[in-house]
């Protein structure tokens, strides 16, 4: 029998409720002096109680905003569920932010204490903190900091904090008398284009959320003792909610990766059961994956090829497949299972569209591989593939319970329910444009099937509109393009113009054998003028374009100066990229495409 998540009046009361129920199990996990270490749910449960009372008594008062800086980690939870209960309200943001960016955040928002994690990222927080209007700035610090007090800042210590206060948990749960109405935390978009908006996320937003996400668990694949491993930024909607709400409503147990480069190593230490993860990463686990059964030798990658044929076959394998499936099932699948694990039941993509190629393919190896939608207006789950609904790759899946979508007439999502918004914080204007007679406008165009799954086609303001009034959407043609072995990363253009022209990222890995087949050392910026690595490119970008329409094909391309990533800000913390930060850098390059 499926179980149901109980209706709780707020996150805090859910975290308390969960805490007094696990005791001393694990809950918290952190790699220190190279073992994982973990904190209980008890323990836990006292420092938030500590720390909410420490906040209260350092003089912050009901409706305060607390900004968090910080990498994934123990405290980062802690601290989250700590401000809530001191009847706070998080304010989350990136550890990319540049001073410019946290300056912003602190006005917007008008945050009034910053907890931080490291010195490091003090660098880049202290200086926003004394640009500011802000009066009596209070600076938390987890980690201990070298340098003296700044100016007006008031600095505070957290482990002293939790250590002087004291406190039952019992009682300060007791204590969290808000509702599902009250605001939980501002969420900033992470902006694709322009300054980041606050988004204010209620506490019954999150909490019906998580309370969807439960029911596809419990219904789809049993409610156990799940382990999940955190890795995407906290300060982003869909792991705040997926990676930190969601395995607190299951009771779970939480692993905080010890950073990207790990990852690979860190899933097969926890072997988490569920993991939440973005498109591109599964992009980068598929090319690694595919070099990796490759160098086993012809047959592995005979079976590889053989797997993902009959997984991609509408109607399921035909007799004549059973054979070839049983190697497939005996020698390949257990390999791939065991690299993430060998318990996982399932991982849910979202964040970004998902190329349905890439799904398919970690599906066709035994992966349970469930895309979903949202956007953090809507807390951030809208919908999500469930194996009970019927799996179909080209979809994100019917609505989370309790979740009307319908389709505008222009085919815009429309989105209505408890998990929307109340608004963007201190932006009327914004809010009034988006939120309309209850419905969230999300941008994105879309359908829904007979099965009530929902498939986006692309977004409303990325599609590009050619000379001719004709549309593309750029981010189908992209996830084509990066799907092929030489280009990890592209962005196509082409508003108002008479074709499409693109930004490439080569492959570094492709680039290295493409220079020890020649014999030569890689030097990047001769390669850019070589004509046999660009008609190599080429041939890729041709490749692609044999299953584009007319409109669609990329005629000329451009190869970029460097990676696309979160440290230039060609690329938000949630690995979209930035178009518009793309066209500055790139603007006239592309134009010049055009003219020559």
């Amino acid at each position: 029998m499926a179980r149901q998540l109980e209706r709780f009046p707020n996150l805090v009361a859910m975290f308390f409720t969960r805490a007094a129920e696990r005791g001393d199990a694990p809950f918290l996990w952190s790699k220190q002096a190279g073992a994982w270490q973990s904190i209980s749910w008890a323990d836990a449960a006292r420092q938030v109680a500590s720390l909410a009372t420490a906040l209260k008594a350092i003089g912050l008062k009901r409706g305060d905003r607390v900004m968090l800086v910080s990498e994934n980690r123990p405290e980062w939870c802690i601290s989250d569920l700590a401000i809530m209960a001191a009847g706070c309200v998080t304010v989350p943001t990136y550890v990319t932010n540049t001073v410019r960016d946290h300056g912003h955040i602190i006005e917007n928002s008008g945050a009034c204490a910053i907890i931080v994690s490291t010195e490091k990222l003090a660098r880049t927080v202290l200086p926003a903190a004394l640009r500011t209007t802000q009066s009596s700035e209070k600076i938390i610090m987890i980690e201990r900091m070298k340098t003296a007090q700044q100016g007006s800042l008031e600095f505070h210590d957290w482990h002293d904090l939790i250590a002087r206060h004291p406190a039952d948990p019992a009682s300060v749960a007791a204590q969290a008398d808000f509702t599902r109405d009250d605001l939980a935390c501002i969420i900033y978009t992470s902006g694709t284009g322009g300054s980041p908006r606050g988004v204010m996320q209620h506490h019954g937003a999150i909490l019906h959320n998580v309370n969807g996400c439960c029911t596809v668990i419990s219904e789809d694949f049993g409610w156990d003792d799940e382990v999940f491993l955190s890795f995407l930024p906290l300060s982003h909607a869909y792991e705040h909610t997926g990676g930190q709400h969601f395995p607190i409503a299951l009771g779970g147990q939480i692993y905080y990766s010890e950073g990207l480069d790990k990852l690979a190593s860190n899933i097969e230490e926890v072997r988490p059961t569920i993991m939440v993860v973005v498109p591109r990463l599964f992009e980068v686990l598929r090319t690694r994956i595919t070099k990796a059964v490759q160098k086993q030798g012809r047959v592995s990658s005979w079976l590889l090829d053989r797997a993902v044929t009959i997984g991609g076959k509408e109607n399921g394998p035909t007799l004549l497949d059973r054979p070839t499936k049983l190697l497939v099932d005996t020698l390949l699948k257990p390999k791939v299972g065991k690299r993430f694990g060998g318990r996982l039941k399932a991982m849910v993509s979202g964040g970004a569209p998902l190329n349905p190629e890439v799904g398919g393919f970690f599906q066709s190896l035994g992966l349970c591989f469930l895309q979903g939608y949202g956007q953090t207006e809507a807390a951030p789950v809208i919908s999500c593939n469930r194996p009970a609904a019927g799996i179909k790759m080209d979809t994100v899946g019917p609505p989370l319970a309790e979740t009307e979508v319908r389709i505008a007439e222009d085919g815009e999502i429309l989105v209505r329910g408890e998990l929307v918004m109340h608004g963007y914080w201190r932006n009327e204007a914004e809010t009034a444009r988006v939120l309309k007679d209850g419905w969230l406008h999300t941008g994105d165009i879309g359908e829904i099937d007979a099965k009530g799954r929902i498939r986006i086609t692309d977004r409303k303001k990325d599609i590009i509109v050619n000379d001719k009034g004709d549309n593309v959407a750029p981010q189908k043609v992209e996830g084509m393009l990066t799907l092929q072995n030489e280009i990890a990363q592209a962005m196509i253009a082409g508003d108002r113009r008479p074709y499409m022209v693109a930004v490439i990222v080569p492959d570094a890995e492709w680039t290295q054998q493409f220079c020890a087949k020649g014999g030569a050392r890689c030097d990047f910026a001769k390669l850019r003028e070589d004509s046999d690595y660009r008609a190599a490119l080429g041939a890729a970008v041709e490749r692609v374009n044999k299953d584009l329409s007319v409109t669609e094909r990329i005629r000329r391309f451009i190869i970029a100066d460097e990676p696309f990533t979160i440290e230039n800000q060609q690329l938000t913390p949630s690995l979209k990229i930035r178009r518009h930060v793309l066209k500055e850098v790139y603007g006239e390059r592309l134009d010049a495409l055009y003219r020559n």
